[in-house]
């Protein structure tokens, strides 16, 4: 986001696009965030209506935003053709079941031969809305499930079970019978996923969307350079603050990269970071925001829905995980500026606090407005409807007491026609908010609706009870061989899959495993399986967050993988803190929860120091390596454990302080 609050290039916004295809873009996509809004906070709708419009009207959007070949290419005769059928097949997807829903319920499982054709169209149009949208992956993964179900016996691809291992053997299905989960139940592309995505997803969404094009970005960032700006690395450690704060609401790690960092990489790069330092500092901190409460980037919404369990609950026991997260990613920024000698800016450099409070005081009544309404146990849905009215309330607010009263004492004119004019930019700014977000909400709402496919495949062939008993066959019956599997798969699915897709997939392959097979809680499995989806963002080969970063510092895109990935090792480590300390974590005693969290803290900062081979001073290698067992050993569930563990680092580090402090006094 720039200065001026304008809003980053989000995809689809091509200055190429014909003029009328801009304005059906522009069209839809208010239509779309109309729709939300009235069913959000005026009239709810049942379920099938409320998913089947949205979908048909996000894929609508999808196929007008995404040439069917390519960005970079028009679409031409040919293309603009195809591009029609596609969207006429988004039309039906959902018009056939808006118009004949109640004849479906009817019919209750002896489909009609209109209701198959319908479902494969309504297959066909989904998984190409996601190519465009999302990428060939998770096209890819989504026909492989299809494939899949089809290979049996008794299925319409027989021959293809051949070819599977013993253990993925099943029946085989026909298209009938596929047909009826995937379009014509509530266990696929209509399922929890796409649910999610039409409801608590979207208005967050466009909440988000309005921050933006508002300015909150901006303001946000200044808070942070106030806040922090003049200590060693402040730029840096501005950027974890900043993109804790917009990283939460953005939904993605990589717009959270784009506008945060657009103002702290520079900044870092100035005071002294490496580029490709300053760019996986951003990207770890960016993807840090999708864990952070109270939004969590959507996923808190997902993790209640899968677990029915109050938003509540999944924002308290995320809170403590999270800070953890940030503290670390902090820890490393103040280590690299200590190692590199590095001090803070100049205050004149530097906004103030209350200029910028005078400036942007009223992002912050929304925010306050979302959280004392969450925890007043409202919708998160309606929740987000009376956010996004506050926003729009204040801010009209805002402006009516600078033009009635403010603009008069400083001598500028205050006419009719400058009202008019500042009313007209003001629904100009509404409409631009309205549409940005529909559009950032295309690729979530598709990889939701392909996921709710793969969902159902699952659901019907028992994939899910089959890769349960992979792994336990695999990790033996022990759980961090099991939980080393969960990360593995999560980085190879994170390669091709959104980190939404990615979760959905995984915890339903997994989640059953953890939950029953090793007596993980479900909410903490839920949780370790969300915070491992984020890991595809800063690992090579494949960071995407992490390449943002580069562009922007000007690095290269593997050494900043490399640097984010090294940045967020929080990502592995917590996890495992939860998962071997459920109780503390799901609220314990008060003494064990703040000892837990205290040596929790102490191994985050003993690893960073660690890895960076440097605390006050410069750290030898064998106090490096005496650091590594104890460690481990404070995340062990073992009293006795956790105390060496933190005896031995606690030891190694005021050894290492004691250090700088004789180097210090040969020096002077």
């Amino acid at each position: 986001m720039s200065e001026s609050g304008t809003s980053p290039i989000v995809p689809g916004s091509q200055a190429d696009h014909p003029r009328y295809v801009l304005w059906l873009i522009g069209l839809v996509a208010v239509g779309l965030s109309l729709f939300q809004l009235y069913s959000a906070g005026i009239q709810p709708l049942g379920l099938f209506y409320q998913r089947s419009i949205h979908l048909a009207l996000i894929m609508m959007l999808a196929f007008l935003m995404f040439p069917i070949f390519g960005p970079d290419r028009r679409r031409g005769v040919i293309g603009g053709l195809l591009d029609l059928v596609f969207f006429a097949g988004a039309v039906i997807t959902g018009g056939y079941m808006v118009l004949f829903l109640d004849d479906i319920i009817g019919r209750a499982g002896f489909w009609s031969q209109t209701d198959i054709v319908v479902g494969c169209i309504a297959t066909v149009t989904v998984l190409e809305a996601s190519r465009r949208a999302v990428g060939l992956g998770m096209t890819v993964i989504g026909v492989l499930a299809i494939l899949y179900a089809f290979a049996g016996p008794r299925g319409e691809l027989p021959w293809l079970g051949q070819f599977l291992p013993g253990i993925l053997e099943h029946r085989g299905y026909n298209l009938d019978r596929l047909v009826g989960q995937l379009y014509l139940g509530q266990e696929g592309i209509f399922g929890l996923p796409m649910g999610v995505a039409a409801t608590y997803i979207f208005i967050f969404v466009l909440f988000g969307a309005f921050l933006e094009i508002t300015g909150a970005g901006k303001f946000f960032i200044d808070l942070a350079y106030a806040a922090t700006g003049r200590q060693r690395g402040g730029p840096a450690k501005a950027a974890v603050i900043a993109s804790a704060g917009m990283g939460s609401i953005s939904g993605s790690a990589i717009a959270n990269v784009v506008t945060t960092g657009a103002f702290t990489i520079p900044l870092m790069k100035r005071l002294g970071y490496k580029p490709h330092q300053a760019g996986g500092i951003e990207a770890a901190a960016s993807t840090g925001g999708q864990i952070m409460p109270p939004l969590m980037g959507a996923g808190a919404f997902l993790i209640a829905e899968y677990t029915r369990m109050p938003y509540l609950d999944v924002v308290k026991v995320s809170i403590l995980p999270a800070i953890m997260y940030f503290g670390t990613v902090y820890l490393f920024v103040h280590i690299i500026a200590l190692k590199q000698g590095m001090q803070g800016m100049a205050r004149a450099e530097l906004p103030q606090v209350r200029d910028v409070m005078g400036e942007g005081w009223h992002f912050l009544l929304p925010l306050a407005v979302l959280v004392w309404l969450l925890v007043m146990n409202m919708s998160p849905m309606r929740v987000g409807y009376y956010a996004i009215l506050t926003m729009l309330a204040v801010a009209a607010l805002r402006f009516a007491v600078w033009f009635f009263f403010v603009a008069p004492k400083r001598g500028e004119p205050v006419t009719g026609q400058a009202l008019w004019q500042a009313i007209l930019h003001g629904v100009r700014k509404v409409i631009d908010g309205l549409e940005l977000g529909a559009r950032n909400a295309v690729a979530v709402s598709m990889a939701c609706a392909v996921a709710g496919i793969i969902v159902g495949v699952v659901g019907l062939t028992g994939l899910g009870l089959k890769f349960s008993a992979m792994m336990m066959a695999f990790s033996g019956g022990n759980l961090l061989l099991a939980l080393v599997m969960v990360l593995l798969a999560s980085l190879v699915l994170g390669m091709g899959l959104p980190v939404t897709a990615s979760y959905i997939v995984l915890i339903v392959l997994v989640g059953p495993a953890l939950t029953a097979e090793f007596g993980v809680p479900l909410l903490i499995a839920h949780l370790v399986v969300f915070w491992y989806s984020q890991d595809s963002n800063v690992t090579p080969p494949i960071a995407l967050a992490g390449f943002a970063g580069a562009a922007i510092a000007g690095a290269k895109p593997m050494d900043t993988g490399f640097q984010a990935w090294k940045f967020a090792k929080g990502l592995y480590l917590i996890p495992l803190f939860m998962v071997f300390n459920p109780e503390i974590i799901m609220g314990g005693p008060l003494p064990l929860l703040l000892w837990s969290t205290l040596t929790a803290f102490l191994a985050l900062g003993a690893f960073a120091a660690a890895l960076e081979g440097y605390l006050f001073t410069r750290m030898s290698a064998p106090v490096r390596l005496v650091l590594l067992p104890a460690i481990v050993a404070v995340f062990y569930p073992n009293l006795t454990a956790e105390a060496v563990g933190a005896a031995v680092m606690a030891l190694a580090l005021a050894g290492n302080w004691l250090a700088s402090r004789r180097e210090a006094a040969v020096a002077g």
